[in-house]
């Protein structure tokens, strides 16, 4: 395959994965429970389309690393639509198996938000990888150990947004986005998970190795 044909094959790829995202964010929005709470929870996400957009017009971006980012906020938009807290998994899980898996897993809260959070490490290692080395020409190694670092970094700054929201909202506005469910340590433990989810990420970077 020449140069011009594998970008041509990258393009169609990549317009392809972004519509499925676009259609999949489009029916979440389907007779929504909360429209306030989904739009106050996509606020970020709008930012994150602009930058993505920005970064895919001056840097490449492997297949693999694409999709691992599409994941991510697909579950995000998933979390979004159900304020992350009433995401009903424990019915879809009920409806496959038969079983609720809260019960099953001795769980006495709504822990999809820990999956998001484990999703962010795991799923936005490889694309700041990638990027780290281009713009700065960083052996594979080095760069990976970076991105962990910048995923912990973020996961602090966006508890101290939610620590921030939550001083110019109201009790119910902040408790629909920040999620605590309760827990004085929720903050704490979105930040390790985080961390957790670079570091298998930074780990499992053989599966996609080298290339962007």
């Amino acid at each position: 395959m020449n140069v011009k044909r594998y970008q041509q094959s990258n393009t169609f790829f990549y317009r392809m994965v972004f519509s499925i995202l676009c259609v999949g964010i489009a029916l979440t929005w389907w007779n929504p429970p909360a429209p306030y709470e989904q739009a106050l929870h996509h606020s970020l996400t709008v930012l994150g389309f602009g930058l993505w957009y920005v970064y895919m017009r001056h840097y490449r971006m492997s297949r693999w690393a694409f999709i691992l980012v599409t994941i991510l906020v697909a579950l995000h938009s998933i979390g979004a639509r159900w304020m992350y807290s009433f995401v009903p998994y424990d019915d879809w899980f009920q409806t496959l198996f038969g079983n609720k898996l809260s019960p099953l897993m001795g769980w006495q809260r709504n822990h999809y938000d820990r999956l998001v959070h484990l999703a962010y490490g795991f799923c936005f290692v490889p694309a700041i990888t990638e990027w780290l080395q281009q713009r700065y020409r960083l052996k594979l190694r080095m760069a990976s150990w970076i991105a962990l670092a910048f995923i912990m970094l973020t996961g602090l700054w966006y508890e101290w947004f939610e620590w921030g929201a939550a001083m110019v909202l109201s009790p119910e506005d902040t408790e629909a986005y920040n999620g605590q469910q309760g827990d004085m340590w929720d903050s704490h433990k979105d930040t390790l998970i985080a961390s957790f989810g670079g570091f298998i990420g930074v780990l499992s970077r053989r599966l996609w190795g080298n290339r962007y």
